[in-house]
């Protein structure tokens, strides 16, 4: 079932809505913990870390699933047993409603987070309609859509967060020229490098050294035997 869905501005990365049914669960820490989750999928998406229209992204047992139609971005976190097609079609039915004048005017004024809270009650009745995905209406729409292959890219939550943790480190890189200078000699291949070609230099250069001394050596007897 769906148990978290968000309505964000992609332009800025604000919360507009939530589902108002929970609400009463904001003191519950596994719900807190998916809500931040979804707020910093949707900052990604506002920064264009996420390209793609459509997403899954694999949580645990759960999945986040968002759409992103004219700047509006719908996040929705469901069991991984959850039909996906269903979930994009619950996804789309919340796009929908946005689409009045009204509702667009409105959405650009809004300047706090979730302060669109009337859109939060009709989350909740479209939610509703999702719940049974044994229902008549529900079957025809997965039997509808049975043939057509949705264009939805599945990552993992922890490379999104990788990623993120990359490009950060490359941004303080790029600002410090100190910091640049070490990142590069922490880099991999680095290492590698130097595990790989520090004994043979050291090797030559002992051989180099050895050549030397008996070069001087030799002058040295030489020397000496003129004399």
């Amino acid at each position: 079932m769906v148990k978290l869905t968000i309505v964000g501005r992609v332009e800025d990365g604000l919360p507009l809505a939530q589902d108002q049914t929970y609400v009463n669960q904001q003191d519950n820490a596994s719900f807190l913990l998916y809500k931040k989750q979804a707020e910093f999928l949707l900052k990604q998406i506002s920064k264009d870390s996420l390209l793609h229209p459509k997403m899954t992204i694999l949580l645990d047992h759960h999945s986040f699933h968002f759409l992103v139609e004219k700047k509006i971005c719908c996040i929705a976190l469901s069991d991984s047993s959850y039909p996906r097609k269903l979930l994009f079609h619950y996804l789309q039915d919340l796009r929908k409603e946005l689409d009045q004048p009204d509702e667009t005017a409105l959405i650009q004024k809004i300047s706090k987070p979730y302060s669109f809270v009337r859109f939060g009650k009709i989350i909740g009745r479209i939610r509703k309609q999702y719940m049974d995905t044994r229902t008549q209406a529900n079957l025809s729409k997965l039997n509808s859509s049975r043939k057509q292959e949705l264009n939805v890219v599945t990552e993992h939550f922890n490379d999104i967060i990788q990623r993120r943790q990359i490009l950060e480190t490359s941004e303080k890189a790029s600002s410090d020229p100190r910091m640049s200078v070490s990142t590069i000699w922490r880099s991999r291949c680095l290492q590698d490098i130097a595990l790989k070609w520090t004994p043979v230099t050291t090797i030559i250069l002992v051989i180099l050294v050895l050549f030397k001394a008996s070069l001087i050596m030799t002058d040295d007897y030489l020397i000496s035997t003129m004399i």
